[in-house]
């Protein structure tokens, strides 16, 4: 089970301090980050009569705070990395567009059925080029999560993927993918009007597409539903991503019929973004702040860009063949022992 705590409830904020959650495993950081708050709410007549050294003191904390968040966060498990991942502070696909893709126009609809709002697609401009545009929304609160479904698409939101990768082949565009799901829909509807077919499609056409895919996994890259959007030429990773063929509770559920060895299951799934980099699964690996990206969002934004700009520049020159080729060799040698 996903948890966050903070000290003293599940939020810790202070007068004129953003309201913070914290993950169960970083109780000590909220500690220290709880007194942080509290010393720095403090008025001046109030901390005159104490005879505290405020400056000082919030410094002496700040500084152990800090080391403890940096040795907590170079030994996470991959059951913790996962909580990270799911962080709902982290940015979103909307913050990367917003910060990234200039002039982005939404489209909507797969011209079979109608629109699903859990993948956001359409054309912009990343640093003066033109590109297409597509990733999952998870949504931020309550209201947006229900309209974007928490990120979980429809077969409609894949046929539209689909139309829109057509759409960017058609006009020379590469396209530019933002994974970020803990898979495809479920439900009955979604199974009638075929998911897994559009899944298929979806993933086929990522592999028969004649200009550059680089794809990012922000947050949860999971199984077929992250797969139908990240079967790319370069596949770049956060650092505590995670990307895996199911969700840990899922493989939990299936192998001991008991949701609760999450933990147990992901230390065995090899989801994290070392192990998957270590199996050729991605091909590189984009460093986040101390703490993790949902501590300091434009940090990560501005790394994401950078990265994505370096796997673009790869493929500058080179023609649709050499672009498919080069992609169909990539799967295909995962898996294998180098030559």
């Amino acid at each position: 089970m996903h948890c966050c705590i903070a000290a003293g409830g599940n939020r810790l904020h202070g007068p004129g301090t953003p309201m913070k959650t914290y993950l169960e495993f970083e109780t000590k950081i909220a500690e220290l980050e709880g007194k942080i708050a509290e010393l720095r709410s403090l008025s001046a007549e109030e901390v005159e009569e104490g005879g505290i050294d405020i400056d000082e003191e919030v410094a002496r904390l700040q500084e152990k705070a800090d080391k403890a968040l940096a040795d907590l966060y170079q030994k996470l498990d991959p059951w913790q990395k996962t909580q990270v991942a799911r962080h709902p502070e982290r940015p979103h696909t909307v913050d990367y567009i917003d910060a990234l893709i200039d002039d982005f126009q939404p489209l909507a609809g797969d011209r079979c059925f109608g629109e699903d709002h859990a993948i956001i697609g359409g054309p912009g401009y990343f640093r003066g080029q033109p590109v297409m545009v597509l990733g999952q929304e998870k949504g931020h609160d309550t209201e947006t999560r229900m309209k974007h479904n928490f990120g979980m698409a429809r077969p409609e939101g894949y046929r539209k993927a689909v139309r829109l990768m057509d759409m960017a082949e058609r006009f020379g565009m590469p396209v530019l993918t933002f994974v970020d799901t803990a898979g495809a829909y479920p439900g009955i509807g979604a199974e009638e009007r075929g998911q897994a077919e559009a899944i298929a499609r979806s993933t086929e056409r990522c592999l028969t597409l004649g200009t550059p895919l680089i794809a990012t996994i922000i947050g949860e890259g999971g199984s077929g539903g992250a797969v139908a959007l990240a079967t790319a030429n370069r596949v770049l990773m956060l650092q505590h991503a995670i990307y895996s063929v199911i969700s840990p509770e899922g493989a939990a559920s299936i192998l001991w019929r008991d949701p609760a060895k999450a933990e147990t299951a992901a230390k065995a799934l090899k989801l994290t973004a070392a192990d998957l980099k270590e199996l050729g699964v991605i091909d590189e690996i984009i460093e986040e702040p101390l703490g993790g990206a949902h501590r300091n969002p434009q940090a990560t934004i501005t790394s994401v860009g950078e990265a994505i700009a370096q796997a673009l520049a790869e493929f500058d020159g080179i023609d649709a063949a050499a672009i498919r080729k080069q992609r169909r060799e990539r799967f295909l040698a995962i898996g294998r022992e180098p030559a």
